[in-house]
């Protein structure tokens, strides 16, 4: 078991399972379509890599996100807990988080899942409206959506909702009528991305032959505001960049990363993380596969922190939270004072609105988090560092 600086186990475990009847047109994950033939590998190459393990380990989340793992169907999502239980065990009251397509969740399924310890489902649903699901490049339906979320919480689940915006003509308007639907499923969390055109994906290759207008930034921005008013009227807290959640069902995984707390995970592009190192499995499911089936150490990416690059990446992530950061807490955890890594950036940040500074917390304002990704920067030049941001469960690194 890799053991944190401090000598304890990390508490967290992410798995990554790479399987999808197709790719989106916007996705840039790890994963394999249409390959159900390598079902069998997998989990026989995820049992391997979990023999890294020294000792069996003790988890208070695990997360299983993709791909999509609600493509093994209830059948491999039971083989799948049983490989797993070999070496990682949620203690009681653990959350234990799954990665589903509205079209998979049926009745079986969920009873299924549920009788495998899943207590928490995230929907990849995108979006309630029929030509943002089109424009998206999705196959379900809005009545997909909501038959799924009824058959979670009908059998006492909590859910997440993932909803994209600024998909390509949609309006502000839209966002706001999709979110309207999206709140009125009476789901716990809702977590909102703005599409991003990734490098090799379709979306982007339809970008530069003009057949796809990204949504204006002046639009954007109007969308993400209309999200905070809209999600904060029904009464779900933003609690992280792109999180929102009813009072006391906060991802607790997710806040993991974002407390730069220790995990481990395990598939193909998964990243484990130590407090100080990062490492980064292999992208290609293949490749993946190969490796760990041959007895081989199956990383491809090796990130290793100084003190102080690690404490400016827990700066990044502790403001991306609308908590922001407490002096004291900060200090005991990274070993040194957070004014001494901001400098002259926080003043001037709270002169242009863009933060706030009681004396104990640092927050940004909402101004701030709209420029948040530009910002990022002025915390981790100094020390050269890099981080990543930490969708739904996926760790930073992950894919």
């Amino acid at each position: 078991m890799a053991l944190t600086p401090s000598g304890a186990a990390p508490r967290a475990a992410y798995v990554h399972v790479p399987f999808c009847r197709r790719r989106c047109g916007y996705c840039d994950f790890a994963l394999v379509a249409g390959r159900d033939d390598l079902q069998g590998a997998y989990l026989e190459a995820l049992g391997a890599e979990l023999g890294r393990l020294e000792a069996p380990l003790a988890v208070d989340t695990l997360y299983l996100g993709g791909g999509t793992p609600s493509h093994l169907g209830a059948d491999g999502v039971r083989r799948l807990f049983a490989i797993l239980a070999r070496r990682v065990g949620p203690v009681p009251g653990a959350e234990v988080t799954l990665e589903a397509n509205p079209g998979d969740v049926t009745a079986g399924f969920v009873a299924a899942v549920r009788a495998c310890g899943v207590t928490r489902v995230s929907l990849g649903a995108q979006s309630l409206a029929p030509a943002t699901l089109s424009a998206l490049d999705r196959d379900h339906s809005p009545d997909d959506v909501r038959r799924a979320a009824d058959l979670l919480l009908g059998a006492g689940m909590e859910v997440n909702v993932d909803v994209m915006i600024a998909a390509p003509g949609q309006t502000t308007a839209d966002v706001e009528a999709d979110l309207d639907a999206v709140a009125g499923l009476g789901c716990q969390h809702v977590s909102v991305y703005c599409l991003t055109l990734e490098r090799g994906t379709a979306f982007e290759a339809r970008r530069r032959r003009g057949d796809l207008v990204p949504v204006d930034e002046a639009t954007e921005r109007a969308m993400f505001l209309a999200t905070l008013d809209r999600l904060d009227a029904a009464g779900l807290e933003h609690y992280e960049v792109s999180n929102f959640a009813r009072p006391g069902r906060r991802c607790r995984h997710n806040e993991t990363y974002w407390d730069h707390r220790p995990w481990e995970a395990f598939g193909p592009g998964a990243a484990r993380f130590d407090g100080r190192t990062r490492i980064g499995n292999h992208r290609s499911p293949f490749t993946w596969m190969r490796r760990v089936l041959a007895g081989e150490d199956p990383a491809a990416e090796v990130e290793r922190m100084s003190e102080e690059e690690a404490a400016r990446e827990r700066i990044v992530l502790g403001l991306r939270r609308r908590d922001g950061i407490d002096r004291d807490r900060f200090r005991a955890a990274a070993g040194m004072p957070l004014d001494a890594l901001l400098g002259s950036v926080l003043p001037r940040w709270v002169a242009a609105g863009w933060a706030s500074d009681d004396g104990r917390r640092v927050r940004l304002t909402r101004e701030g988090l709209l420029l948040s990704d530009g910002l990022w920067g002025e915390v981790l030049a100094p020390a050269g560092g890099g981080t990543g941001g930490a969708g739904e469960g996926r760790p930073a690194a992950s894919g």
